[in-house]
């Protein structure tokens, strides 16, 4: 099932920002409205790099879009870059995660996991371990690169 960009959009609106903002709230201690301005940046980004992923025909994952995208306006080269760093910084790292979660549940079809292996599991464990392991060393890479400590 192909999801059209309005659904899209109602999908971004509605669980990444939300659940973003109350997860920030509850885990962070950070009000609601210091982290709407953060929130707001980072779906932009996640939006406009889906909107990039449908319109350029290359068999691409759209989140490679949105990460460039991020990269690219958070990076010193950015105009935007300073905003972009002191907004999303009052926003916690858990939680986006936390909407991550709500996304995978939203596209869980029980029936279709139950007929896949326990090995699946294992899988899964290791495609989210070296994600986070090759996010780690890029950006302990950048950051010595830049030194930002």
């Amino acid at each position: 099932m192909v999801m059209s960009m309005r659904d899209w959009t109602v999908s971004l609106l509605l669980t990444s920002v939300v659940t973003t903002i109350i997860a920030n709230l509850i885990g962070n201690d950070m009000s609601v409205i210091e982290s709407i301005p953060g929130v707001l940046i980072l779906s932009t980004i996640a939006f406009l790099g889906i909107l990039i992923g449908k319109c350029i025909p290359l068999k691409i994952p759209a989140i490679v879009y949105v990460v460039l995208l991020g990269l690219i306006l958070a990076s010193p080269i950015s105009a935007v870059s300073k905003p972009i760093i002191d907004y999303t910084a009052k926003i916690s790292f858990m939680a986006p995660i936390t909407v991550v979660g709500t996304m995978a549940g939203i596209g869980l079809d029980f029936k279709s996991f139950r007929s896949q292996s326990w090995k699946m599991i294992i899988i899964a464990i290791l495609v989210y371990t070296g994600t986070f392991l090759t996010q780690a060393v890029f950006a302990e890479t950048f950051i010595r690169i830049t030194n930002a400590f």
